[in-house]
């Protein structure tokens, strides 16, 4: 890239090419450092995966689940402006218009790590549709987003972490089952959790089984961390209303604000349409700063 631009210099005072185009060049340069800055802050092992995205109405109503379904259009367009895939998980609606809550799944390359800066309340201020004397109204509505994880986290067990015994297999199976000392207990001791295999006919194969089952329960064992991570964060929210908001929408002010970074912009109709990598950025920009 920044070859290219310096060829076009040359080509500029050779008169082969215009200062437009080199400007042109000059701010496609710029913009591609400024991706591969903000990309380098999704360095951690998540960032990569798809994740489950949820909105649930706060305070206001019908005003509320209205803005819930809005910011679900919101984020399903920009899902869809960057080639991923959005799929329904459940949607419960509002008793008169929009919704109640929705969660959905976006696969797609750092799709969690992109949209993780979005957990919070997020506060709408509109001259409300549903109200007969056209009054300003506030509402919200609360967005948890969380990892999806995927076969691309692999369970790595540390062969030191693993303590093996054997013994003889118990049950039906003949002679050979009690004869030899085929079946397999394995004790992971940084978790505690212990496998036994019998199965099988033979001492390899329950090892093999029982490493199996125990790379399961890890998996499982991690999937319950991930949720109570989920919990705690949804009992540090504050009550989804007045004063907690990550970020409020003034759209009769054309104005949306992030309340975390400062960053704003007037033009509320893109954002509502999936305009909002700039706040994403700004958002994980200023996490990696404070690092």
């Amino acid at each position: 890239m920044v070859e290219d631009l310096e060829v076009l210099e040359e080509f500029q005072k050779e008169g082969e090419a215009s200062e437009e185009e080199v400007d042109d060049k000059y701010r496609e340069a710029l913009a591609a450092l400024e991706d591969l800055e903000f990309r380098s802050t999704l360095n951690k092992p998540e960032d990569e995966l798809g994740c489950i995205l949820e909105i649930n109405a706060g305070a206001g109503g019908t005003e509320a689940c209205d803005w819930a379904e809005m910011l679900l259009r919101m984020y399903t367009m920009w899902a869809g402006k960057k080639g991923f895939k959005v799929s329904l998980l459940n949607r419960q609606e509002g008793d008169v218009a929009g919704i109640k809550s929705v969660a959905i799944e976006i696969n797609g390359d750092f799709a969690y790590g992109l949209l993780k800066g979005e957990n919070g309340v997020h506060r709408l201020v509109r001259i409300s549709p549903y109200n007969a004397q056209g009054k300003r109204m506030t509402s919200f509505a609360a967005v948890f987003v969380h990892p999806l994880v995927d076969e691309r986290i692999e369970v790595e067990v540390n062969p030191a972490d693993l303590e093996w015994d054997t013994f003889r297999a118990s049950g039906a199976g003949g002679q050979h089952v009690n004869k030899t000392e085929s079946a397999v207990r394995v004790r992971h001791l940084p978790s505690g959790i212990v496998v036994e295999c019998q199965q099988e006919r033979s001492q390899h194969q329950n090892r093999e089984k029982a490493l199996q089952m125990l790379k399961s329960k890890l998996y499982e064992l991690e999937l319950q961390r991930l949720k109570e991570e989920r919990n705690k964060l949804e009992a540090e929210k504050k009550k989804n209303e007045w004063g907690s908001q990550i970020r409020s929408y003034v759209l009769d002010d054309r104005r949306v604000k992030d309340h975390r970074t400062g960053y704003q912009t007037g033009n509320t109709d893109a954002v509502l349409n999936g305009e909002i990598d700039e706040f994403l950025k700004a958002y994980l920009m200023s996490k990696e700063e404070v690092q």
